[in-house]
């Protein structure tokens, strides 16, 4: 599956594919039955751990945009740079995954539930309640200041916060695309 989002640029524009990206990630993961959802695929995560992960790293974002702006600036100065486009962010990302990135400290932690229904129910909610704190955290942003602020990124070095929500929209949609593959590759095709 591959969600259906263009590139977005603008603040309403990022909004507007965050929630779009929801309701088809939602959808996409709704789709596994419990006992899919919380077996691995192959020798990857399952799409648990996968969707764990993706709340794992939304968490911070969400954290750093309901910071006051001055404690950003302090913490972590102001760009040098113009912003990279969604495809350029997408684009560097990419590039540094197949140079081996990984998730490192994101990564889901081990954990195991005896109620899976219950368990899986709890994920989801998670997901979901981050991705609407995060739109609301965006809405507060204008549409200059996502440019003039930067936060750092494990794997990408420091970026602005337009490029960061680029790579928090990507990053959802990139694993949902592995997913994806990895579970078609399991099944034979």
């Amino acid at each position: 599956m591959t969600v259906s989002i263009e590139s977005p640029h603008t603040r309403e524009q990022l909004i507007a594919a965050f929630e779009r990206q929801e309701t088809e990630s939602v959808a996409y993961w709704d789709a596994f039955s419990t006992d899919e959802f919380f077996r691995a695929i192959g020798s990857s995560w399952s799409p648990a751990e996968t969707v764990r992960h993706l709340s794992k790293s939304t968490r911070p974002v969400v954290k750093a945009l309901s910071m006051p702006r001055i404690v950003l600036r302090v913490m972590f100065g102001k760009p040098g740079r113009a912003s990279l486009t969604y495809d350029g962010l997408r684009a560097r990302y990419l590039e540094l995954l197949a140079a081996g990135g990984e998730a490192g400290r994101f990564a889901p932690s081990p954990r195991t539930e005896t109620d899976l229904g219950a368990w899986r129910v709890a994920i989801m909610a998670e997901l979901e309640r981050g991705n609407r704190e995060l739109r609301r955290a965006i809405s507060r942003w204008t549409e200059a200041k996502l440019d003039r602020l930067q936060l750092p990124h494990p794997l990408l070095g420091k970026l602005t916060v337009r490029e960061m929500l680029f790579f928090t929209l990507y990053h959802q949609r990139h694993h949902i695309e592995v997913v994806e593959r990895r579970r078609r590759a399991a099944m034979g095709g």
